[in-house]
């Protein structure tokens, strides 16, 4: 496959025979920009390897930058240097754009708040339309001045630090919210407590935000996930710290394995890893593969015949596009439930994939926050990516074993995983 940058279209060949591939994959775009944070308020210099560069993590960085942070890039070596300056910003002003990162909108409009100075945030279209005031309302509790027309983007922060107290948040539309209020808490002039209420989404995902806090140095009371309580005068702790791969980026080669009955191991992944897509190979094993759980790998091998299977996947929801591209070759209908989040992303993720899937010729329903997908006759069509990474990902998977699929605007994976379909190329040569 050419580079797909500049292509308006990309047709996916079918693969003749199983795969048998190790797979590298780029670092985690949820720890890559959640660790550019950590290290921007920490003091001193801290090198972050194995780093994601993609366009979320160049929005994340750049903001940083524009707040006045020191950030060298070494994109050859996978490497950020991020020269930390113990919470303070030293911009008066800055305008930051947030693209459509909704890890940099959310992350870096809470660490703004600690400034002192007049600080300008907006993003695409799509990202006007993505939810943040909840997070507004949080960090107004705490001492935060903020101008949001309807609470969302565009917003301007009057920023003169956070006073800290208590605060209540909702992050049913996302735990990114939650984190961003999480990891600015210890920078408040006095200590932070954190009620949240409304549904708890992606709950693995504060998790890694709470583990890579305490990685840097830093200690977080937790009540069942409801309750924070965040001490003051804690500081990150610079330092050198390895990104480990992007879990959900490895779930589309997993898949591949498991439609084509074929090997895919993925080097530096472990059932033990920070994020919770890594359990996405738990989802293949109920379905029928064999999944090995190495040291320092996680490897599927794909059956002779997938099993269907009914499966809440509001813990990992961003694998459900994935499971949901493998799901017609299954032997009985896949439901993934609890998902109604998704349709808050970077597109509408229930109504995109069901469209997507029926113009492939799949039996496919969608309810407020499910989708059901039966066993089909799959033939090839052209997919809409609707500028989503993950469907062009995603559906891409489809064509190895159904031929005529084509992915329009394959270059919406920049977002996350800029070289996919370079390294999605290298299955055909395994």
């Amino acid at each position: 496959m050419q580079p797909t940058n500049d292509l308006a279209r990309l047709e996916i060949r079918p693969i003749t025979r199983p795969i048998n591939a190790v797979v590298d994959i780029p670092g985690s775009k949820s720890i890559t920009n959640r660790a550019l944070l950590m290290a921007a308020l920490a003091e001193g210099e801290s090198v972050l390897e194995h780093a994601l560069f993609s366009d979320d993590s160049h929005w994340c960085s750049a903001c940083l930058r524009a707040l006045g942070i020191e950030i060298v890039a070494d994109e050859a070596n996978e490497r950020f240097t991020v020269r930390g300056t113990g919470g303070k910003f030293s911009a008066g002003q800055a305008d930051c754009f947030v693209g459509n990162s909704g890890t940099t909108a959310r992350f870096i409009t809470a660490a703004a708040a600690l400034g002192h100075g007049e600080y300008h945030f907006d993003g695409v279209a799509r990202m006007r339309q993505r939810p943040i005031s909840e997070l507004l309302v949080a960090l107004r509790q705490l001492g935060a001045d903020i101008t949001a027309e309807g609470d969302r983007f565009p917003l301007t922060i009057h920023a003169h630090g956070l006073r800290g107290g208590t605060t209540t948040i909702d992050a049913t539309d996302s735990s990114q919210l939650l984190s961003g209020l999480l990891m600015v808490a210890p920078y408040a002039d006095s200590n932070v407590t954190i009620n949240v209420t409304g549904t708890i989404v992606s709950q693995p995902y504060i998790d890694i935000t709470l583990r890579m806090m305490s990685q840097f140095g830093i200690q977080t009371d937790k009540g069942n996930y409801r309750n924070y309580s965040i001490k003051t005068g804690q500081r990150y702790r610079a330092q050198r710290y390895w990104i480990e791969p992007d879990a959900s980026g490895a779930t589309y080669f997993f898949a591949a394995a498991a439609i084509t009955g074929g090997r895919v191991r993925v080097p530096g992944l472990t059932a033990e890893a920070l994020q919770g897509d890594a359990h996405f190979v738990d989802v293949l094993e109920m379905m029928g593969c064999t999944v090995t759980r190495g040291a320092d790998y996680l490897e599927v091998q794909g059956p002779d015949q997938l099993r269907g299977l009914d499966i809440n996947l509001n813990a990992m929801s961003d694998t459900a596009q994935t499971l949901a591209a493998i799901a017609p070759f299954a032997n009985s209908p896949v439901t993934i439930r609890d998902i109604g989040h998704n349709r808050l992303k970077e597109t509408d993720r229930i109504t995109a994939v069901i469209t997507e899937l029926r113009k492939l010729g799949v039996r496919a329903e969608e309810t407020a926050d499910s989708m059901t997908v039966y066993p089909s006759e799959v033939h090839g069509a052209e997919i809409e990516t609707y500028d989503d990474h993950r469907m062009a990902m995603a559906f891409a998977v489809i064509g190895l074993v159904a031929p005529g699929v084509v992915i329009n605007n394959p270059g919406c994976t920049a977002k996350t995983f800029p070289d996919f379909f370079q390294r999605f190329e290298k299955l055909y040569g395994a």
